[in-house]
């Protein structure tokens, strides 16, 4: 079923303008954490993603292994080491909030690992991004963190969870989902447990969920106001089934994470006056994010596998970002009215 037009006419709302009014980082401050000693190119696909899809800064918030070879993958990433194991938790975490004060959205989880120090400063930097009402992208460890702890994430309405088949199974079974709810319906039951945190479901087509129906569902710890929570009382289910391509090879999830988390950003800057009218409730800007996330990330996949085929690599991905979003957006938003010829 095609996205309907008037969530593609709400997601226009949330893209800035390119028009000369706003000045850098106006346009969104993405942080990525992640990268340790044998991950490092998540992080660096999450991070260029979300530039590449036109976020102004992107940070990447790694171990001190990791950093010298995300920073030789690109210049126009800032990168912190500040994940050091050896370092005391209360220094790392004084740069954290320091560090997480300054950004729009957070994308946690790529190349991030399962070692007891990352998960430690991963949940540290969670409760950071909870308290400072940050919109947060859970993605590969961070959904394993929260599948051990779901009171990491629950009530929070700001965050997406996005999944793949076998993070979304453990998930599933982690929250009690029974296995006898039809397969369209269990990303929103899984919202629902989590008190309306919305879920990217990812697969042949993508399911974006948000039920905020149950008694879990928290506005004060979400930091929405009350009539904004309540006008937004309900259950949602959106199918992506925009074209991807026909080849599935790693990082491809890592991309999504970070467009849907230069979209989180670009809504943070909707919320903060920086463009816009404000007619759109807070609490929708996850769905969507979500939604604008995942085609242009399917378009992306599917345009590189055309040039590609078999061989294509995540990193074919990149170059096709910004065609994808003016072939679902339009030519106008990528490069604005002066941009045409």
């Amino acid at each position: 079923m095609p996205v309907p037009r008037t969530v593609i006419e709400q997601i226009k709302q949330i893209i800035p303008p390119l028009n000369g009014s706003l000045h850098k980082g106006q346009s969104g401050r993405v942080g990525v954490l992640g990268g340790a000693f044998e991950y490092t190119g998540a992080p660096f696909f999450a991070a260029i993603s979300a530039l590449r899809l036109g976020a102004d800064l992107s940070h990447v918030i790694c171990a001190p292994s990791a950093a010298q070879a995300i920073k030789s993958y690109s210049p126009d990433l800032i990168v912190h080491p500040i994940l050091n194991e050896e370092t005391a938790p209360s220094s790392v975490e004084r740069t954290l909030r320091s560090l997480l004060s300054r950004l729009h959205a957070l994308v946690m989880g790529p190349g991030m690992g399962r070692e007891p120090y990352m998960q430690s400063y991963a949940r540290m930097a969670l409760s950071i991004a909870r308290e400072q009402a940050m919109f947060v992208v859970l993605d590969a460890d961070a959904l394993w963190m929260v599948q051990e702890d779901f009171s990491l994430i629950k009530g929070y309405r700001r965050a997406v969870l996005t999944p793949n088949v076998v993070e979304f199974k453990r998930l599933s079974e982690s929250a009690g989902i029974s296995p006898d709810v039809p397969a369209k319906e269990r990303a929103a039951e899984l919202s629902k447990h989590l008190g309306g945190v919305l879920v990217l479901q990812k697969g042949a087509t993508d399911l974006i969920a948000s039920d905020t129906t149950g008694e879990a569902a928290s506005l004060a710890a979400s930091g929405l106001d009350e009539e904004d929570g309540e006008r937004q009382r309900l259950r949602e289910v959106i199918e992506v089934d925009v074209e991807g391509g026909l080849k599935r090879c790693g990082g491809q999830g890592d991309v999504l994470s970070g467009t849907v988390g230069a979209m989180l950003a670009w809504g943070k800057c909707y919320e903060d006056g920086a463009f816009g009218d404000g007619s759109i409730p807070v609490s929708r800007l996850p769905l969507l994010a979500a939604v604008g996330g995942s085609m242009v990330t399917r378009t992306s996949s599917r345009r590189a596998f055309e040039v590609e085929g078999r061989g294509l690599v995540t990193q074919d991905m990149l170059p096709q970002l910004g065609k994808s979003f003016s072939e679902v957006f339009g030519e106008d938003l990528w490069a604005g009215e002066k941009g045409r010829l």
